[in-house]
């Protein structure tokens, strides 16, 4: 199964799964994996490493924007098959491993089930495996204050909301933040196009997530890679600013 990988920068890839994106990063044969998409996206992950030229052996880690399973979706089968390190905001490690689950419920899906979009997206998501049970057993924090010693060098960014540990990753040198779903710029269920938040009803505080906002115009850059949605090209800071303002 090809994915649909796009390089961005130099060492830079955004792949566009189904409905979800992750992000590989690479130095040399080494990788680091923002993200894993659903359950379903196994093979769209596996193949994207194929395409940008490295192997689930070759990465380095995988870094979690935040535990919700379109997201979180192969990190335990690569931490398991190939020993692959998971690391996530220390406020979020015991929501990979379902020590409680913050995420949208069938109720709130089912009351929003007249807007456009939801229902087709809620069948995408259960057979994409968006309810099944994959817990990183063994999920560990990554170290705050500067670069991850890892290829790419991203920057954890702490932008809590959508999850109570939920970090967007900068990369300076390349201009680009990797938002996760602190800042979209497409959804199958939001009419808006370009950045914005997701619907409400995705977002465990969604006061929390508004503020974050102001974190994320505090950064350099003109790349904003979403957790949804194509790559948007433009000044991070206009694109949180903007978002903020549709929000309120």
């Amino acid at each position: 199964m090809r994915a649909d990988v796009r390089q961005v920068a130099d060492g830079t890839y955004l792949v566009h799964g189904s409905n979800t994106n992750w992000v590989i990063l690479t130095e040399g044969d080494a990788a680091t994996l923002v993200d894993t998409g659903y359950p379903g996206d196994r093979e769209r992950v596996l193949a994207s490493l194929a395409q940008v030229g490295s192997s689930p052996e070759a990465v380095a880690a995988v870094l979690i924007t935040h535990a919700h399973n379109d997201h979180l979706g192969s990190a335990e089968f690569l931490r398991a098959a190939y020993g692959t390190p998971v690391l996530l905001h220390e406020a979020e490690v015991p929501h990979a491993r379902r020590e409680f689950l913050h995420q949208v419920s069938v109720g709130q899906v089912l009351r929003n089930g007249l807007r456009p979009g939801v229902l087709p997206w809620a069948v995408h998501a259960l057979r994409s495996g968006g309810t099944a049970k994959v817990p990183v057993s063994v999920a560990r924090a990554f170290p705050t204050g500067g670069p991850l010693d890892l290829p790419g060098r991203p920057v954890p960014v702490f932008t809590p909301g959508h999850t109570d540990g939920h970090c967007a990753f900068h990369l300076p040198q390349t201009g680009a933040l990797i938002a996760g779903d602190a800042l979209a710029s497409g959804h199958p269920t939001s009419r808006i196009e370009g950045p914005h938040l997701l619907p409400d009803m995705f977002h465990h505080e969604r006061a929390r997530a508004v503020a974050s906002l102001d974190v994320l115009a505090g950064l350099e850059g003109d790349l904003l890679l979403p957790g949804h949605g194509p790559l948007y090209r433009g000044p991070v800071r206009e694109a949180a600013l903007r978002a903020r303002e549709r929000a309120l």
